[in-house]
This record gives C-alpha cells, sequence and structure tokens, in this order.
C-alpha cells in the first residue's frame, strides 16, 4: 500500500531524524537518492548535459547536491538560480565537483538531456513566478527529461490543488513518504512517474492517504469456502433504471453479479431487459421492501422519479446510494440510518450535496470528499479522473486504476453494482468502495487497451480484473 503524509507530518519526522545526524546529512541522503534517479532516466552519465532549477530553499539544496554527485560521474551541470538566494553547502558542493552556475540560462536549458525542478518543492504555494515559470517553459520546449524534486513546483502537497503555472514534470523523486498531491488530481497529472527515496524518516501508524495496491485487494476479496450456499455469499438488492432508463438497470446487475454475492435481487420497472441480459436475476416489480430478504442495497442509477430511495432508507441494511438516489438527499436521513451507508457521486453531484460549483469540487478533490463523509456520515466515493474514498475519520483512500476511457455513459451503473455486491458479502464499507472502484478501475484497462470501451465492456473484463488480483 502507498501512504502519503501531510507535509507538516513530514516535517516533524525529518526534524526528529536531523536531531540526531549531522548537519546536513539528511540533505545528502535525498540528494544521493535524487541523483540515482537522474542516472537511471539518463542512461549514460558521462558527457550528459544535466540543468538544475534552484530556488532559495531545501528542494534547491537536494538538487544542488544531486547535481555534484552527477558531475562527479562525468555530467556537465549547470544551476540556473531562480530565488534570491541558494543554499549555500550545496552550492559549493556543485562547484567543488566542476559543475557551474549558468551565465546564459536559455541556452543550457536549450542543449538539456536533463532538467532538475528545484524551484520550490513541499513548502511551496501557488504558482509559479515568471521568472521561474518562462524557465520551465523553456526546459519543456528542449524536449529535455524533467525530473522534479519531492514534489512538482506550483502545486499544493497536501491538498492536490493547483493555484497558477505549475511544473509537468516526467517523474518526480520524493523522500520519506508521498504527499497525498502526488496522488491526487489535478497534481497528480503534473508528477509523472513517481519514485519514493527512503530517507529513514520515522512516520505515524495511520496516513493522512493511503492508495491499496493489488495484494491490499486481494485480501478484502471474499472467498467461497465449500460450504457456501447463494445466500450464506450475500444477496444485494438493486432498485434501479425506469421506463426511460432500463439501461441503468441492466448495468448495475451486471455489475452487482461480478462482485461476489452470491445472489442479486433486482426491484423495478426494468425488470424484463434485466432478464433478457441476466436471467439468473431474482426479480420484483418492487417496492424494494417487499422484493426480499438483502444484506445490501443498490438504489440511484437511473431511477429517475420511480420510487425507492426512501423505503431503501429505511431498511436496516447497508445501502449504496448512486446517481438519481442522491438528489435532494437529506444529510440526517442518511445519519440517522442503523447500517452503513455509502455515497458515490461525481463531482456535479456532489457539488449540488455540497451546495458549492462544480469547477470548486474538481480544483478541491480532497476537502470536498472529506467534507461529504463528515456532513453525511457515510463512506462517500467521489468519482473523477482520481477517485477518491473517505469516510468520517481515517486516511482517503486514493484509487490508483482506470483509464481516461472509462469516462463514459453507464459506467458508473457498473461501479455501483459492484461496490453494492462487495458489501453483501460482507465488505465494511470502505472496503467494499475502495476494492470496487480499484477492480472497476482495472476492468475498464483490460476492455480498452487504449481504445474506447462502454460501460458493458467493463462488466464483462471484471471477471478477468479479479483473477489479475487474486493471481
Amino acid at each position: 500500500m502507498r501512504t502519503a503524509y501531510r507535509v507538516e507530518t513530514v516535517r516533524a519526522a525529518e526534524a526528529e531524524v536531523m536531531a540526531r545526524l549531522p548537519e546536513g546529512a539528511l540533505m545528502r541522503r535525498a540528494a544521493a537518492g535524487l541523483a540515482t534517479a537522474c542516472a537511471g532516466l539518463l542512461g549514460r552519465v558521462y558527457g550528459a548535459r544535466v540543468v538544475l532549477l534552484v530556488g532559495s530553499g531545501d528542494n534547491g539544496g537536494d538538487a544542488l547536491y544531486a547535481g555534484a554527485l552527477l558531475a562527479r560521474r562525468g555530467a556537465g551541470v549547470s544551476a540556473v538560480l531562480l530565488g534570491p538566494r541558494a543554499h549555500g553547502g550545496g552550492l559549493a558542493a556543485l562547484t567543488g565537483a566542476g559543475g557551474r552556475v549558468a551565465d546564459d540560462p536559455d541556452d543550457v536549458l536549450r542543449r538539456a538531456d536533463l532538467v532538475v525542478d528545484g524551484i520550490t518543492g513541499i513548502g511551496g504555494r501557488g504558482g509559479l513566478r515568471p521568472r521561474a515559470a518562462g524557465a520551465v517553459r523553456a526546459a519543456r520546449a528542449s524536449g529535455a527529461v524533467l525530473v522534479a524534486v519531492d514534489l512538482p513546483s506550483g502545486v499544493d502537497a497536501d491538498t492536490g490543488e493547483v493555484a497558477g503555472e505549475a511544473v509537468r514534470a516526467d517523474a518526480t523523486v520524493t523522500f520519506g513518504a508521498y504527499k497525498p498531491g502526488l496522488l491526487i488530481d489535478p497534481a497528480r497529472e503534473y508528477a509523472g512517474a513517481l519514485r519514493l527515496v527512503d530517507i529513514g524518516l520515522a512516520l505515524p501508524p495511520v496516513p493522512d492517504a493511503e492508495a491499496l495496491q493489488h495484494h491490499d485487494v486481494a485480501r478484502l476479496l471474499p472467498a467461497p469456502s465449500g460450504g457456501s450456499d447463494k445466500y450464506r455469499r450475500g444477496v444485494v438488492g438493486i432498485v434501479a433504471g425506469s421506463a426511460r432508463y432500463p439501461g441503468a438497470a441492466v448495468l448495475a446487475v451486471s455489475g452487482a453479479l461480478r462482485g461476489g454475492a452470491g445472489a442479486v435481487r433486482y426491484a423495478g420497472p426494468a425488470g424484463e431487459a434485466v432478464l433478457a441480459r441476466h436471467p439468473e436475476t431474482l426479480v420484483h416489480a418492487g417496492p424494494p421492501a417487499k422484493a426480499g430478504r438483502v444484506q445490501a442495497w443498490v438504489v440511484g442509477p437511473g431511477l429517475g422519479d420511480t420510487p425507492g430511495v426512501a423505503d431503501v432508507l429505511e431498511s436496516d441494511v447497508p445501502v449504496l446510494v448512486d446517481a438519481d438516489g442522491l438528489r435532494n438527499l437529506d444529510p440526517a436521513a442518511v445519519r440517522s440510518r442503523p447500517a452503513p451507508t455509502v455515497l458515490t457521486p461525481h463531482a456535479g453531484e456532489a457539488a449540488a450535496l455540497l451546495g458549492t460549483a462544480r469547477e470548486d469540487v474538481e480544483s478541491r478533490r480532497l476537502e470536498a470528499v472529506r467534507e461529504l463523509a463528515g456532513r453525511y456520515g457515510a463512506t462517500v466515493l467521489l468519482k473523477g479522473s482520481t477517485t477518491l474514498v473517505a469516510r468520517a475519520d481515517g486516511p482517503v483512500r486514493v484509487n490508483p486504476t482506470g483509464t481516461p476511457w472509462l469516462a463514459t455513459a453507464g459506467s458508473g451503473d457498473v461501479l455501483s453494482g459492484l461496490a453494492g455486491s462487495l458489501l453483501a458479502a460482507g465488505l465494511a464499507p470502505h472496503d467494499a468502495a475502495s476494492a470496487g472502484a480499484y477492480l472497476h478501475g482495472l476492468a475498464a484497462r483490460r476492455a480498452s487497451r487504449g481504445a474506447p470501451v462502454a460501460a458493458y465492456d467493463v462488466a464483462e473484463a471484471l471477471p478477468g480484473a479479479w483473477r489479475d488480483v487474486r493471481g
């Protein structure tokens, strides 16, 4: 599992280590990891042309010490000083190793093979200043590999916000711990490939954000035993679809059938369409309370004005609410439920629930998902380019799988059914939402392979994604 920590937590851990080490030792430790990563990207260090974009802070010092190590291996290293001062020890190390301060920044940037962004780092706020922004544009225009030190300059380490012009790195070498902004859009798009350098920090056991990986999800997925039957494995109820949108019901059931529960009950007006595609479904015309016993409900996809939301919210089993079920949702009704609730909005739906603009949610996704979880007392899965899963307390989970081709009609219906099935199979709400998002994104990659994909293609790819994770 990748874990991420806020800047103040990382700073405190760094201070503890620095108190036990000689002055400058921690910076040189980080610089050694940075230099190794840069050497790997260059392939051949001797004769390579490396340019350091150096700000006034410790981030610039990391770049200078790394530049000194590369210069000792035969690289031609030039530093472009962009702040009112530069780290004294790092600058002395660079010049002592044969590096130099650039007289003509435009010339060295034009000829660079690799450029190191050491402008602001994790302590920076706001976008790049004009001179730094000009240097970064020149670096991108050169075609050089651009490596960010700890964090691309101009992005917010804690929130992932990008307020102004920022570095778009090909790779980011971060020290001690991932920062939330490296995992969350819009900043994630600026980070490129990530590499974590261990510098010996002792961090708290509970991070601010975390991203599951294959082995984490494999431990969560349900597996039937020899004594299992369809009812012991869990039954998920689906309240979705309408006369206008029967396909939403089909897609939600498609996801649910592949989510680990033993049976799927459908309650609603799209029963014929569901049975035509999935004859194994247990169909009832409704209302949900009379459809039969379930271990979890999914309500909302394509529902339109069809009733059922209030009926489901009054049940005593976990409920996942999506799409039309989220309209005019009362926080008090959710908070007073005797069983857990999972909400799965996209940015527009989240904005409506919070009473703000969609653009506000998209620019501060981490804050928005936390606010929703607290307001509703629910687990919230905020869909988007970075899917986030939050509960009222504990770390936010960042989903690392998916593809831009997943932005297609009906894909969220498949996700709802899948996560609801995992709920019915016995997973905790936070785990069901996280594992569902992970498998959903992985299935989309498998189905797409770089080409457009439809929602039903994603549903059909779920067994292969499941096997990938378990394998």
